[in-house]
């Protein structure tokens, strides 16, 4: 888990199973892909830990604020969840990508990002059997950003 985290922080371009295990020392990727495939995480629990974390170590009921912001991942295929052609605010223009709208918690005392959701455009959520393929639940509908 140490090495898959430091992967994503690094400096690594395209964070996928082979570059990550790359970058952790590993001759295939393997063991980065068992990690993502086969174990349980709990993204909403880890989720919940880290913001009451956050409002416990950086809280400030005066000045502290949200910020909401969303970000574009460029891609070049058509498998990933989400992924088409719409605006990015990365690249300034309509990209083949993902978007990403993410909460953040700033105070003077620190910052740090709270909650993340990926935004699906209406032709994935109109198309459960992609999402199915996708590993996205039948309970997700389309929401606008």
């Amino acid at each position: 888990m140490r090495w898959y985290v430091r992967g994503l922080l690094s400096e690594v371009e395209r964070k996928n199973g082979w570059t990550l295990a790359e970058a952790a020392g590993d001759a295939g990727p393997e063991g980065m892909q068992r990690l993502l495939n086969f174990y349980a995480w709990d993204t909403d629990g880890l989720r919940d830990d880290i913001r009451a974390a956050v409002v416990e170590s950086i809280g400030d009921a005066e000045n502290g604020v949200l910020v909401v912001d969303e970000t574009g991942f460029l891609k070049k295929g058509t498998k990933s969840a989400g992924v088409g052609r719409q605006y990015s605010g990365t690249a300034g223009r309509i990209e083949n990508s993902q978007i990403g709208v993410f909460l953040a918690y700033a105070s003077p005392r620190g910052r740090a990002l709270i909650d993340r959701e990926l935004y699906l455009p209406k032709d994935w959520t109109d198309d459960r059997e992609r999402c199915r393929a996708a590993g996205i639940g039948d309970e997700v509908r389309f929401a606008t950003k």
